[in-house]
């Protein structure tokens, strides 16, 4: 079957155990000359697949919440591990739907999808070992209403998905290692350390292939960015921000600077 293929099928998956195991077993089998670059392949409706919990609010009615409670230490894992679960069906989703991409750009988002699913298992196990599981807290939809929104456009998508959501995580991270450490949370700072070390590799796709879009579209890349974000209404992105995480997922100094002002 080709890979791509079988990435909808996953996609389509409800249960989040189930759909991490498949997703890691996708990557781990991969063989890149089965990728079919070329078919173009229908969205069969109801995507992403998944479970009937938690439920979904928009963010500003999701409450924030202290980490120095157990129960405010699992709410804050858990929306930590509702965002690596989107960001498999994100992964999935980019692996399915742009057909005519090089091949490597659907190795690179497979990786990416199975280091998701690795996240996601490891922040579940340690909320199970609070006494919590994934779903037993609301959660918000904003990654993938943004992942609806540029369902059209593959160069929308590296721009606002990866390079713009998901580099929010490098900024957000070391901030929560230091509430968790406070908290006495060592196994949530170790998690942690692990998502910012490969988060910056998938930010690192996604400029890779943003700029590898603009050169083919003929676009620059940091004056084409702002109209993309406008376009797409994309949030604005606000400091302070991860700038050595940034410049080792490849942001340009340029690049960090226009952010700068432009929050």
């Amino acid at each position: 079957m080709n890979p791509r293929a079988r990435a909808l099928e996953v996609l389509t998956l409800a249960d989040p155990a189930e759909k991490a195991l498949q997703t890691r077993a996708l990557f781990e089998s991969l063989a890149a000359e089965a990728i079919d670059p070329h078919t173009v392949l229908s969205d069969p409706g109801g995507l992403p697949g998944r479970p009937v919990r938690p439920r979904l609010r928009p963010a500003r009615d999701v409450p924030s919440r202290s980490p120095f409670t157990i129960e405010g230490r699992a709410a804050l894992i858990h929306s930590i591990a509702h965002i690596e679960f989107n960001a498999i069906n994100l992964a999935l989703d980019a692996t399915f739907r742009f057909a005519g991409m090089p091949v490597a750009y659907y190795v690179d988002w497979l990786r990416v999808a199975s280091e998701e699913a690795l996240h996601f298992g490891l922040l579940r196990a340690h909320l199970q070992s609070l006494g919590f599981d994934y779903g037993d807290f609301d959660a918000h939809d904003g990654l993938w209403q943004m992942a609806q929104r540029t369902a059209g456009d593959v160069l929308a998508r590296m721009a606002l998905v990866p390079r713009t959501l998901e580099a929010r995580g490098l900024d957000a991270a070391p901030p929560l290692q230091a509430k968790f450490a406070k908290a006495g949370d060592q196994r949530a700072v170790d998690i942690l350390a692990i998502i910012l070390r490969d988060e910056v590799g998938h930010v690192a796709i996604g400029n890779h292939w943003y700029r590898w879009l603009c050169r083919r579209e003929g676009f620059d890349p940091l004056a084409h960015y702002p109209l993309l974000a406008d376009r797409y209404e994309a949030p604005k992105i606000r400091p302070p921000f991860n700038v050595e995480a940034r410049a080792a997922a490849g942001f340009t100094v340029e690049e960090i600077a226009f952010l700068s002002e432009r929050a």
